[in-house]
């Protein structure tokens, strides 16, 4: 079961007869694990990992803290799903350390982030306050390398 998981997060295009081959189970029986996993909320969803800095259009993506002030019987969840029910918002964690709450979010400009942060995040209640970390370059999302760039096999210089 966990190396069906396994394989599907690795590569979601894997055909049913290639994971069936790789795990040594018929294609039938990888079907119905994988539409049980589906149907038990295990497999959440498919996704493409997409390279947006290839692209001519700009995307802009920030990570942003949040402290909040726990409600009582609710705690954090409150919060939590008012924010994770917003269109631009693409993950929501309860973390611990130094914030509450870390939410992730792409759009086209600095400002429009910004914009969304000071508008739609930050006035809602029981926000204490936000942090807002654009991020300038990716190398690795989700397990997979987009840094194309060769490595510098040089090693380190000593003068």
């Amino acid at each position: 079961m966990n190396k069906l998981l396994n394989k599907l997060s690795e590569n979601a295009r894997f055909t049913e007869e290639e994971l069936a081959a790789m795990l040594g189970m018929t294609a039938e029986e990888v079907k119905a694990q994988i539409s049980a996993f589906e149907d038990k909320g295990i497999v959440r969803g498919y996704k493409a990992i997409i390279d947006w800095e290839n692209l001519d259009n700009q995307r802009v993506t920030a990570l942003i803290e949040i402290r909040v002030t726990p409600t009582m019987g609710a705690g954090f969840e409150g919060v939590a799903r008012q924010i994770m029910r917003m269109e631009e918002v693409e993950s929501v964690y309860l973390m611990s350390g130094g914030y509450d709450l870390s939410v992730t979010l792409s759009g086209r400009t600095f400002q429009e982030v910004a914009m969304f942060v000071a508008k739609r995040l930050a006035p809602i209640d029981g926000v204490v306050s936000t942090a807002t970390h654009f991020v300038l370059r990716r190398y690795k999302e989700m397990g997979v390398d987009i840094c194309d760039e060769p490595a510098d096999d040089r090693g380190p210089v000593s003068l």
